[in-house]
């Protein structure tokens, strides 16, 4: 059955997610879920279905639109529901959007050139994607961070041919070694070649399965490198680090012979607690005194990196603006830094001593304006505004 879950939840993205936010999210989970990293885990499997169900509706403008204002049900009843993909074979829902993994549209070898003329092309593997958080600190001075992925790797025990050491993958019957087979379409009208069931594209079955990838020729394994993350990258921003992705598909390269996919590391930089970002631009909202505003003065104003002054005119008000130039963020790719701008709030003091409030009263009295008498108690407070009663 379809998911009923919400789409948006199980790629665990916002309604205001736009198509690359949506792409990177359906990416990284179904790395996450594939069930040659989770063997023998039916949950995973749902899960990886679920996703791809998911990403297929999101995906499609028209169909995301359908769904935005009528829900699962607006689908089908529009004939716009998404695949059934819980029947599905895994390679199957893969090669419907390999396109976003990398795999350069089966990373196989052979293809048409120009003008007709065969040409071959390189096997490469799918791209990975893993997310790092930053804080502003980091995004200022660039850093390095280390990173751990799993990613399936060729099989050391069986080489990559996912049979039992010691003997051999066998030429499919079906097929007769092909990969491909044909199958009448609608009316006997035409024939359409597709991917042998027997043995997935293969051309060969193995009757003796490696114990350790069970025949998959691949084998989940972790990696932990150190990535370089560039000053002033932006949330949702990533770095590539080329081949360390996986190797090519084992049905394409059963050796891994060709090129690996790259990784994709996304920056997810923190909030902070004072300073929020303008792209390059800090922005800081910044209390003083009434004082400070009516007098001037001369202020320390805080920074990712030392403090630096402030001069407040005389007569500032409330929502004043003030930069402080090349006190923000360093651009990635000019290195040129942003700058800091700094909203005043002027803020009302809560409590005043005797002489503070003495002092007020006589600037009142020279403003000409109305202030309320000093207080006289509570119940002086209730009698006033019950009548005098």
């Amino acid at each position: 059955m379809p998911a009923t879950r919400d789409y948006y939840e199980v790629l665990g993205v916002d309604k205001s997610a736009d198509a690359d936010e949506i792409k990177r999210a359906y990416r990284r989970l179904a790395m996450k879920y594939h069930p040659d990293r989770n063997p023998d885990d039916a949950e995973a499997e749902a899960k990886f279905k679920e996703c791809a169900e998911a990403y297929e509706v999101l995906s499609d403008e028209s169909k995301k639109k359908i769904y935005d204002q009528y829900g699962h049900e607006g689908l089908r009843g529009r004939g716009a529901a998404a695949h059934d993909f819980s029947r599905m074979n895994v390679d199957d829902i893969f090669s419907m959007f390999n396109d976003i993994f990398g795999g350069g549209g089966g990373g196989g070898f052979g293809g048409m050139g120009g003008r007709g003329q065969a040409r071959q092309r390189v096997a490469r593997g799918y791209d990975l994607e893993t997310e790092v958080e930053l804080d502003l600190k980091d995004v200022l001075q660039g850093c390095s961070r280390d990173v751990e992925i799993t990613r399936l790797d060729v099989c050391q025990t069986c080489a990559g041919s996912g049979a039992k050491p010691g003997t051999e993958p066998e030429t499919c019957t079906t097929c007769e070694g092909r990969g491909k087979v044909q199958q009448a379409g609608l009316g006997g009208m035409f024939r359409m070649v597709t991917a042998c069931p027997a043995c997935r594209g293969r051309g060969k079955v193995i009757k003796d399965k490696c114990s350790t990838c069970h025949g998959k020729g691949r084998s989940p394994k972790k990696r932990t490198l150190s990535v370089k993350i560039p000053p002033g990258i932006q949330d949702g921003q990533a770095v590539r680090v080329a081949g360390e992705g996986e190797p090519p598909r084992p049905d394409i390269s059963p050796t891994g012979e060709g090129v690996r996919g790259d990784l994709h590391v996304v920056a997810r930089i923190k909030d902070h607690p004072v300073f929020e970002r303008e792209g390059d631009h800090l922005l800081l909202e910044m209390p003083i005194s009434f004082t400070q505003a009516t007098l001037g003065a001369r202020v320390d104003v805080p920074t990712l990196e030392e403090s630096r002054q402030l001069d407040i005119p005389r007569g500032t008000q409330y929502g004043a603006i003030f930069r402080i130039d090349g006190a923000g963020l360093p651009n990635l790719r000019s290195g040129r830094r942003g700058d800091l701008v700094v909203i005043v709030k002027i803020e009302t003091p809560k409590k005043l001593s005797a002489k503070q409030e003495e002092l007020l009263r006589a600037f009142a009295e020279t403003e000409d304006k109305h202030v309320n008498p000093e207080s006289h108690g509570f119940w002086k407070k209730m009698t006033d505004f019950l009548g005098g009663s």
